[in-house]
């Protein structure tokens, strides 16, 4: 599927409720927008559906903490300088979901 980088950000910017942010491919999921746990879940369900992506293999607990985690994971960066062993996740993944129709590890590292 070929699909206009706007659109992508469109449908980001509505999922995620977020008015005020810019959205471009470096724009992390869960850093900038907030997006985790079970929002994260209904937000790539939407993703696959919308765009007609396979995402029954992607693996989402490896590249979003569950909710509440959020003040824990910030409190563990800050003293032990590391973001945890969350993979990071882009529009840039999403994008590459599009293109290859399926989203899961090997698509979004390819």
């Amino acid at each position: 599927m070929v699909i206009d980088e706007y659109e992508l950000f469109q449908f980001v910017k509505d999922q995620s409720a977020v008015s005020d942010i810019d959205i471009d491919m470096d724009t992390d999921l869960q850093d900038d927008l907030g997006i985790r746990g079970d929002d994260a879940v209904d937000f790539l369900i939407t993703y696959g559906k919308r765009f007609g992506v396979d995402i029954s293999n992607f693996m989402a607990a490896d590249y979003f903490n569950g909710e509440g985690l959020g003040l824990l994971s910030y409190i563990g960066a800050k003293l032990f300088g590391s973001k945890g062993k969350r993979k990071p996740f882009t529009v840039n993944c999403l994008y590459k979901g599009i293109i290859a129709g399926r989203l899961d590890d090997k698509i979004i590292n390819g």
